[in-house]
């Protein structure tokens, strides 16, 4: 068995993350109003906030946020167990 790269799991985890909170996206419009569906949009976002460098010639607005919900980290979770089989 091959070891894997740090790049490749870091791919597949922000592939089950990212598949995860569409899928709970998804869930919450399909299901009616309720403590359910207040379940499933309960979300963290973390940001780190635009950030301007200026250069003479040019200026670069640098940002990044990640929204996470519950079906996020599940999905995390069975990205990372799959993983394990994965060569």
């Amino acid at each position: 068995m091959r070891k894997k790269s740090l790049g490749f799991i870091l791919i597949v985890i922000v592939l089950g993350a990212l598949i995860g909170s569409a899928l709970g996206e998804v869930i919450a419009l399909l299901i009616p109003a309720g403590v359910v569906h207040q379940f499933f949009l309960k979300s963290a976002t973390a940001a780190l906030g635009p950030t301007t460098l200026d250069i003479i010639i040019m200026t670069f607005t640098i940002g990044f946020s990640i929204k996470l919900n519950i079906t996020g980290v599940i999905g995390i979770f069975i990205a990372a167990y799959i993983l394990r089989w994965v060569e």
